[in-house]
């Protein structure tokens, strides 16, 4: 019997091959009709024989292009029209509805392009080859459909050969939408101290090469940004990067050669080399090897690295020309968002005197992702190039278009349409002015790609989240969500959670319901049931950036000022007598001293009184200092108290009656920590969520997952979404939904 059916195919199905796979597909199964991209998704039509046809859906599924994803198949039946043939037709330019169709993010170039580099031929050493399974997607789209029109590479005419296999629906580069090569596509330039140098592009990759290995610095233009590169070999040029951009101790990633290379100067698991070798090519953190022969200054005082293999054909053609790893940092200036234009780069990175850029522009600015490995699982630190735009499908409709605007800090947006919750890559701290119109003009983007015009925007609570003003000026429905809340509703968003939960929201910093500081909060449902006791911090903003404040704050808590005075503590000496004197003031007086019931804190605590630290120049250093003098070995725990809901560990009580060594101290508070999750999850009897930035603490957060499956009990932490305030968004949208949808 002969039937003909019609199929809206939706998910990550424009952009990855999909329209050649139903080709193929169709003719393999006899089948004539149509295919399209379509502004909902796929849309199809195929008629042939009914068991053909049910054989061509299994297939759908079975057969399916390695970068494509199919969420959700509509189909009917249709009147036979006895066609002949099957094409591939033009994209449906329909936009009387709303635009659905997802949009792919950047991939890593594959193996097959690789090799096409090294042949003889219109790809050989190309910097720009790419095909239907790799590429730019993301960073080069002006609006769905994802045609070539619709991207920067419109102003590209394909030579003969290209358009050859660009319309082949048998080729691997059928509908690339950046296809070009040699004889057509974007053209490589090296600019050297402001003149472009004339040389072929096989010179200019051995020409920055030359200048890496002299210890000069080099912007180089990436798939999303520019980075600076420089010999992750060499302190020297190291230092000088770190001077230049005003970064003393942040940890830069390094860029290496090849896998080999990776393993030669660090512990990598299989899970691990799982996500160094994937598609999305993220930076992952590893542990490094003691005796790795690399600056110091890459990651110091620390013991773990940030690695990522060559994502683009550009970086492999250097590498042909270079042994050492190369350090790749994002390309601006503090909390700025990544430089996309080489114009920025001379006006802003007045450093640089070497720049390596193309002519393809960037449309949309995107950073490297960051990922770690947490007991075997993946755990998501930047969500940006390769795994966003991220898209949570949801299991019912909304009839609201709703965009949530985050945090301030490692903000992201998402953007609620239909049954999906589509999140942006990665934007960034909102403490520039430049990072808040990259914000706004990420909106616009997402606007752009799906026609999408909020009718309700979720923020936070805070008043002076730059994310809370601009949304207070928008003439939609506002709602606010409390940020330690949306914590634990990322993480039901992700594994698409409806109950009641266990949730423990720990981070650095968030505004509170009782307009105090939070970050050390436990939930039960919605309802904040436990939070460690508030510690004053002295300054206000400058305790943050100064751990000492938070350990003198301790110390105050317990003793007098002539009793902490006496004290032999690196945190005490750090203050002169009168700073001491006007702290105590402010302590006693609650003078600038904000209440805090943060871990982030807690952790900034310890770290100053166990004399690892003073003062911090990044958000989260306590915490992976503190990590690093984890010994396993140590299973003691400090004395802890829960009252009336409030838990209060009892560092100082116990550094005034024992001698205090720093391995220790750091040791026995991770410890207590995991015994207090432990304690209450076992008292509370329910499945447990972590979210919050302190659980990127890899030690922590290993060591309370086993504790927990030793008791059978179930928890839950994001692997695919961010779990700091990357993750904030996210779970200002499921909240939204769950109150008004489910």
């Amino acid at each position: 019997m002969l039937i003909r059916k019609v199929f809206l195919i939706q998910g990550i199905v424009q952009g990855v091959g999909f329209r050649p796979f139903i080709y193929r597909l169709s003719l393999e199964n006899s089948l004539v009709g149509f295919v399209k991209n379509g502004i909902n998704g796929v849309e199809l039509e195929v008629e042939g024989r009914a068991e053909n046809i049910v054989l061509f859906e299994k297939q759908l599924h079975s057969k399916l292009p390695l970068l494509a994803r199919i969420d959700k198949i509509e189909s009917s039946y249709k009147e036979l029209l006895h066609g002949k043939t099957f094409e591939i037709v033009q994209s449906s330019d329909d936009f009387t509805h709303s635009k659905t169709a997802l949009i792919s993010p950047d991939i890593a170039t594959c193996d097959e392009c690789l090799e096409d580099i090294k042949k003889v031929g219109k790809y050989h050493n190309y910097f720009a080859t790419n095909c239907t399974n790799c590429g730019p997607r993301y960073s080069i789209i002006k609006t769905v459909p994802y045609d070539r029109k619709n991207t920067s590479m419109q102003k590209f005419t394909m030579c003969k050969s290209c358009e050859e296999e660009y319309t082949n629906p048998l080729n691997r580069r059928y509908h690339a939408q950046p296809i070009s090569c040699n004889n057509c596509g974007p053209s490589l330039r090296l600019i050297v101290k402001n003149e472009e140098l004339k040389v072929s592009d096989g010179e200019k990759f051995a020409k920055v090469a030359e200048l890496i290995k002299d210890g000069e610095i080099v912007a180089i233009k990436g798939v999303g940004g520019f980075h600076i590169v420089c010999d992750a070999t060499n302190d020297k040029v190291v230092s000088k990067l770190r001077t230049h951009k005003n970064r003393p101790t942040k940890p830069f990633a390094i860029m290496c050669k090849n896998l080999e290379q990776i393993k030669s100067f660090s512990h990598v698991d299989e899970k691990e080399e799982e996500l160094l070798i994937s598609k999305e090519a993220p930076i992952v953190v590893l542990k490094k090897n003691k005796d790795a022969k690399l600056s110091k200054l890459l990651a110091p005082n620390i013991d773990r690295i940030g690695c990522f293999l060559p994502y683009t054909s550009l970086h492999h053609l250097l590498f042909e020309h270079l042994q050492n790893p190369i350090v790749a940092t994002s390309a601006n200036l503090g909390n700025e968002p990544v430089i996309t234009k080489v114009e920025d780069i001379v006006k802003k990175l007045s450093f640089i005197d070497f720049v390596l850029d193309f002519d393809r522009n960037i449309i949309n600015g995107v950073d490297d992702s960051l990922v770690q490995v947490v007991n075997g699982k993946t755990q998501v630190l930047r969500l940006a190039r390769g795994y966003a735009p991220k898209v949570i499908k949801l299991p019912f409709k909304s009839d609201k278009k709703i965009l949530a605007v985050g945090a301030n800090a490692k903000n992201s947006l998402a953007f609620v349409i239909e049954d999906s919750i589509i999140l942006s890559p990665h934007v960034g701290d909102l403490d520039s002015l430049e990072a808040f119109e990259f914000f706004e003009q990420t909106i616009e983007s997402f606007k752009s790609f799906y026609d999408f015009e909020p009718e309700v925007i979720v923020h936070d609570k805070h008043p002076s989240y730059m994310t809370t003003q601009w949304a207070k000026k928008q003439t939609k429905e506002l709602i606010a969500v409390g940020h330690h809340l949306a914590h634990i509703y990322a993480c039901k968003a992700e594994f698409g959670l409806t109950n009641d939960y266990l949730g423990f929201s720990f981070d650095g910093t968030g505004y509170g319901e009782d307009k105090t500081l939070w970050g050390g909060e436990v939930f039960v449902g919605d309802k904040r049931k436990y939070h460690f006791k508030p510690i004053k911090l002295l300054g206000a903003d400058k305790a943050i950036k100064e751990p000492r404040r938070v350990g003198l704050s301790m110390l105050f808590d317990a003793l007098s000022l002539e009793e902490v005075q006496e004290l032999d503590l690196e945190t005490v000496k750090s203050f002169s007598h009168v700073e001491l004197k006007i702290l105590h003031q402010s302590h006693t007086k609650n003078l600038n001293a904000p209440l805090s019931s943060s871990v982030g804190r807690l952790f900034d605590g310890i770290a100053s009184l166990s004399g690892i630290v003073q003062k911090i120049s990044y958000e989260g250093e306590s915490g992976l200092l503190c990590e690093s003098y984890y010994d396993e070995k140590i299973k003691k725990t400090f004395d802890y108290t829960i009252i009336e809901g409030i838990i209060d560990i009892k560092i100082v009580d116990y550094m005034l009656k024992n001698q205090n060594d720093t391995k220790e101290l750091n040791s026995m508070f991770i410890n207590t920590l995991v015994k207090i999750i432990l304690d209450i999850s076992k008292l509370e009897e329910m499945e447990v969520i972590f979210s919050g930035g302190v659980f990127q603490n890899k030690t922590l957060l290993a060591l309370v997952s086993k504790k927990l499956e030793s008791e059978n009990i179930k928890y839950y932490h994001q692997q695919q979404t961010a779990i700091n305030d990357g993750g904030i968004a996210l779970g200002q949208a499921f909240y939204y939904l769950n109150k008004t949808v489910l």
